[in-house]
């Protein structure tokens, strides 16, 4: 059908022909509440009124006619013969009567313009060119025009009937939408929640598997909203939970290195093969802790998935390891040295004061994991590939050979994203379909399987996974935490009826938040902080978290860290303005937010910062704030080096032949590494006030960042013009910030001079050495006061 219709998005869908399906019963139950309600012998008076007028044949003739095009089910089952149908009754009804009703319910469907692709299925246009159809289906709308009228507009039956298509013609969800707001006393609840649903479902057909969804804000959106109060909106009713810090993490700085690209770069700096974690020299970990990095992110040091590697050999890239994020357990890889190799990285760290980083993907596992191959319901599934079009005749990527394992044909062929993979097991026969993990942004990870966290058994098995990792390492990050919140793991994967068409396929497996609450009663990242407090202490939870949920993450869920991806993004664009109004914001809502994000210039996921800053003054500036904002500062691989090359997740060494730019690295040596070294300055936000720079007209440089911290006695102002432009101007007010006031918060302000802890009294004066330049300013203790600081 769809091949004759023509090219791909022209042809019928799924969710069209469900939502259609649905809109057929409906106008079935509305008919049937007519006739009980408004007129029980409908159906007697309009075959007597169809036999007192033309066309020839009779009326039974021409239902015969109906019959025999559209074959009445106990008819085509061959449990009795048409003619016999025709008198037969169906409940409370005739055989014929039911037949006219199915004539009206037809010629609507054919009529309706946003059914058009499905037509196929019951094209009338053959009945058409007989006169007795039509003509009958004109004398029943006559017919109607004059009977009680009924629904909530009083109109005839069959204007009633005609009305969704009529008020939405090209759109079956705006259809839908019409009879759930329009016809709500006519139908049951049960009925309305299969509107939200279908609603869902042709959403989700809408979308189709390569358009990015809801569950991510376009970037510069996101950044919109983050820099209004929205990404506080709600805050105040949640619970405040902050996570103690202890003694060492507010001094973390983290640099990420992505382990098998370092480790042959390694090889090439030291002129030896290293291959193991524990052959890292201890050359490099003095190095790391002289430039003033206190936290060592390893990416990539896991078991992967062999299916991940087989499916990006297969698709050419026979050079590539498997995907860092698609893992078969979380020990650490064989070629890496295992376990004992990282035991003896960290210890060797930590005598240094660095401590290791690690990743944790908690919504899913690799395709082919352990748990696929033991805990298979542990997964989200169906006995039945949710589109039948779905094909797996392409190669088993299983290495069991007791078990079979296949992605959907499209990937191979490149037409489709499919939202399952085919598990096989051949002791049994069992077969299943497993769902990928997805967040809803794009498409699905093909190499992954996604977790059912409404199973108490995952949630319990997954708790364990993080409390035995953080054995291992003393930082955990999780990636893509925000997929496993309440709110969003139901959009995801069981939306509420009318929330859904993130993830093809699941608007059908939808619940209503009490349903959903039944079954994972609270958040679960609530019950990882709780668990490792109590049984991994001195753990430092990171979280990779959007989706206007950074305050969330860390004064409810308790997180002692969260991304912050405005800094990147805010400053890199130079929408200075915005990224002051995001801080001001959060020194509003709770200063104590502020020391919690991880500040970074780049991501594994993003563009490297030498792409997005450049090497000269913009990213030493920026780079500047990085080190000296509150919360925890996160440095990219090849970031100190200037290295250009974006490394994937599959990555087993550089593409690029790159050499570290020494000056660059000089640079930061001169500039940044000192900065470093005095972390617990910056990090806190106790001390922290942001200012405005005012210029000699009175009107505020939106395009200066200026801020002061500090520590014990000590502070520190720093200033910082993100543009590239000459200005000048005065500082001597703070934003506003929140205290505790009883039980409550309130706003205040602080003057410069207070900020820094100087004092006015006459003749007292101040120097202030510039870290940068070097040089030095006398200035009058009193004058500060009185005036502020000119810039």
């Amino acid at each position: 059908m769809n091949a004759r219709l023509g090219p791909q998005g022209k042809g019928a869908k799924p969710g069209h022909l469900y939502a259609l399906v649905l809109i057929q019963y409906i106008l079935h139950v509305v008919v049937d509440r007519y006739r009980k309600e408004r007129e029980p012998e409908m159906f007697e008076k309009a075959e007597l009124w169809l036999s007192e007028r033309p066309p020839e044949p009779p009326v039974e003739k021409s239902v015969q006619r109906f019959g025999t095009h559209y074959t009445p089910i106990p008819v085509f089952r061959g449990e009795r013969d048409l003619r016999d149908f025709l008198h037969a009754r169906l409940g409370d009804l005739p055989g014929r009567h039911a037949l006219i009703e199915q004539m009206l319910l037809v010629f609507f469907a054919n009529a309706n313009p946003a059914a058009q692709t499905t037509r196929d299925l019951y094209d009338d246009r053959e009945l058409t060119t007989r006169d007795d159809y039509l003509k009958r289906v004109w004398e029943l709308e006559k017919f109607f025009a004059q009977m009680p009228t009924f629904g909530p507009k009083g109109q005839s039956l069959f204007e009633l009937l005609a009305s969704p298509a009529k008020s939405s013609p090209d759109s079956l969800r705006g259809q839908l939408e019409y009879i759930r707001g329009e016809w709500a006393d006519l139908l049951g609840p049960e009925l309305l929640r299969a509107l939200l649903v279908a609603e869902d479902i042709v959403r989700e057909d809408e979308r189709g598997p390569w358009t990015p969804g809801a569950g991510q804000t376009p970037d510069l959106e996101y950044l919109r909203r983050l820099a209004s109060r929205a990404m506080f909106e709600g805050a105040h009713a949640e619970p405040e939970r902050f996570s103690d810090d202890t003694d060492w993490m507010p001094r973390v700085v983290l640099l990420a290195k992505s382990i098998y690209v370092w480790l042959d770069q390694l090889s090439r700096r030291y002129g030896r093969p290293i291959r193991r974690l524990d052959q890292i020299p201890d050359e490099e970990l003095d190095r790391l802790a002289h430039w003033g990095f206190s936290g060592l992110w390893l990416i990539g040091i896991w078991e992967r998935s062999e299916a991940s590697r087989k499916i990006k050999h297969l698709r050419g890239n026979i050079d590539a390891v498997a995907s860092a994020y698609s893992l078969w357990d979380y020990r650490v890889s064989g070629d890496l040295g295992g376990d004992e190799a990282l035991t003896n990285l960290r210890d060797r760290a930590l005598r240094r004061g660095i401590r290791l980083a690690s990743d944790l993907v908690p919504n899913h596992m690799g395709l082919d994991s352990r748990w696929v191959r033991e805990h298979p319901d542990w997964f989200i599934r169906s006995s039945q590939p949710p589109y039948g079009a779905y094909r797996y005749t392409g190669p088993d990527l299983s290495s069991d050979p007791n078990l079979e394992l296949r992605i959907e044909d499209g990937y191979w062929a490149q037409y489709d994203a499919a939202v399952v993979f085919q598990r096989v097991d051949k002791r049994t026969g069992d077969v299943r379909y497993v769902y990928h993990g997805n967040d809803g942004t794009s498409m699905p990870w093909n190499d992954t399987a996604q977790l059912n966290f409404l199973l108490p058994e995952v949630r319990e098995a997954v708790i364990r996974l993080i409390l035995h990792v953080a054995r291992m390492t003393p930082i955990l990050r999780f990636d893509a935490a925000m997929t496993l919140t309440k709110k969003h793991y139901a959009r995801l994967w069981f939306p509420e009826p009318g929330t859904g068409g993130a993830i093809p396929s699941r608007a059908i497996s939808g619940m209503t938040r009490e349903e959903f609450d039944a079954q994972m009663p609270v958040e679960f990242w609530r019950e990882v902080v709780d668990r490792v407090a109590e049984e991994a202490p001195d753990t430092l939870l990171l979280a990779e978290a959007f989706w206007l949920l950074e305050g969330y993450f860390v004064r409810t869920l308790g997180m002692h860290r969260v991304y912050n991806s405005a800094f990147m993004n805010m400053l890199k664009l130079e929408e200075n303005a915005k990224y002051r109004s995001v801080i001001k914001n959060v020194l509003e809502f709770d200063p104590r937010v502020l020391q919690r994000f991880v500040n970074f210039m780049n991501n594994p996921d993003e563009d490297t910062a030498v792409a997005q800053f450049g090497k000269g003054d913009k990213y030493f500036g920026v780079c500047l704030m990085m080190a000296t904002m509150p919360g925890l500062p996160m440095f990219g691989h090849g970031q100190i080096e200037g290295l250009t090359e974006k490394y994937g997740h599959e990555y087993q060494r550089a593409y690029y032949d790159e050499h570290p730019d020494e000056e660059l690295v000089h640079r930061h040596e001169r500039e940044i590494f000192p900065i470093l070294r005095q972390r617990q300055l910056f990090s806190g936000a106790e001390h922290f006030l942001l200012y405005d720079v005012y210029r000699d007209s009175g009107e505020v440089d939106e395009n200066v960042l200026a801020y002061s911290n500090g520590y014990g006695q000590a502070r520190a102002l720093v200033v910082y013009h993100n543009k590239w432009a000459e200005t000048g101007g005065w500082i001597q007010t703070s934003a506003a910030f929140s205290v505790r006031d009883g039980e409550g918060r309130k706003l205040v302000r602080r003057a410069l001079a207070e900020g820094l802890g100087l004092r006015s009294d006459s003749g007292l004066f101040y120097i202030l050495k510039d870290r940068v330049t070097g040089l030095e300013y006398l200035r009058s203790g009193k004058d500060l006061h009185s005036r502020g600081l000119h810039v």
